[in-house]
C-alpha cells in the first residue's frame, strides 16, 4: 500500500484494529465482521469514512500478520495515525468485536491485553469498557 498516496486516517486505524482483533484467532467470524460493518456504518466517528477502505485495511492487516513483527508494526501505525483522544474508542471497538460472537478466545484476550498496554488504557477505564462490551453482547 502506498501511504504517501493515501495516508492512514484515524478511522483507518480504528478499522485496522477491529480487523486485527477479528483475525487474531485466525478465524474471521461472521458476527465479528457484521460488528465491524455496523460500527463503520453507524458510529459518529466514521461519519465521513469511505466504507470501501475497510477492504484496504483488511489487506493491510493480513499483510502485517504474515510478518514476524506484524503486531508491532500495527501498533506503530496506530501510534502514528490515531490521536490519543481516540484510544478509549479504539479499545471499546476492539472489545465489541472480540465479544461479538459470544466467546473470547485466548488469542483475542492476549491481543486486548496488548492493546490496553500499547494505548495506555487506565485499568479502571478498561474494566468499564470491557463490562459494557460483555453487557451488550450477552446472550439470552
Amino acid at each position: 500500500m502506498n501511504e504517501t498516496a493515501h495516508p492512514l486516517s484515524p478511522q483507518d486505524s480504528l478499522v485496522a484494529l477491529m480487523i486485527a482483533v477479528s483475525a487474531s484467532d485466525e478465524n474471521l467470524r461472521t458476527a465479528e465482521l457484521v460488528k465491524i460493518e455496523s460500527a463503520v456504518d453507524n458510529l459518529p466517528v466514521f461519519a465521513e469514512y469511505d466504507a470501501d477502505r475497510v477492504r484496504v485495511m483488511a489487506s493491510l492487516v493480513f499483510d502485517l500478520f504474515e510478518q514476524e513483527d506484524g503486531l508491532d508494526a500495527l501498533f506503530g501505525l496506530l501510534r502514528d495515525h490515531l490521536p490519543e483522544r481516540l484510544f478509549e474508542t479504539a479499545y471499546a471497538l476492539a472489545c465489541d468485536v472480540a465479544a461479538a460472537d459470544g466467546t473470547l478466545k485466548d488469542a483475542e484476550l492476549r491481543l486486548l491485553e496488548e492493546i490496553r498496554y500499547e494505548l495506555n488504557i487506565d485499568r479502571l477505564h478498561a474494566a468499564a469498557i470491557e463490562r459494557g462490551a460483555r453487557a451488550r453482547h450477552l446472550r439470552a
